[in-house]
């Protein structure tokens, strides 16, 4: 019953940098997964970056290395997806994921592995 809120999509040139916020709707006190992942028109949504923070791993896809990076805000309240040096491709819709550590987790990047999804934000990279 978690509740996930993005924010900061934009349309953007190629090169510039933008972040992408997501507000949790409660304080979570277990280990959990926070994920981002996208769409973009005719593909699968694809995961892009994520935490767990039981132990304080962080996963990138190998798409965005070395420009994108997610972080954690110290209440554990909102994630971040900094992006940075943005290109073309990078054009879709960010969601925001959640899911508790549990029995369900089935990789960073599987979509199953995660219970809540924000709405959406739409970055556009021209």
């Amino acid at each position: 019953h978690v509740q996930l809120v993005e924010s900061g999509g934009e349309s953007v040139q190629a090169g510039g940098s933008l972040r992408l916020s997501c507000d949790i709707s409660l304080y979570i006190y277990s280990s959990y997964c926070m994920g981002w992942f996208r769409q973009a028109p005719g593909k699968e949504r694809a995961a892009v970056a994520a935490h767990y923070t039981g132990t304080a791993t962080k996963y990138v896809a190998d798409s965005v290395k070395g420009r994108f990076t997610i972080s954690l805000g110290n209440s554990k309240t909102t994630v971040y997806l900094q992006m940075n040096s943005l290109k073309p491709e990078d054009t879709a819709m960010y969601y925001c994921a959640f899911g508790m550590y549990g029995d369900n987790w089935h990789g960073w990047s599987s979509v199953s592995t995660y219970d809540a999804w924000g709405q959406g934000t739409q970055v556009t990279v021209s």
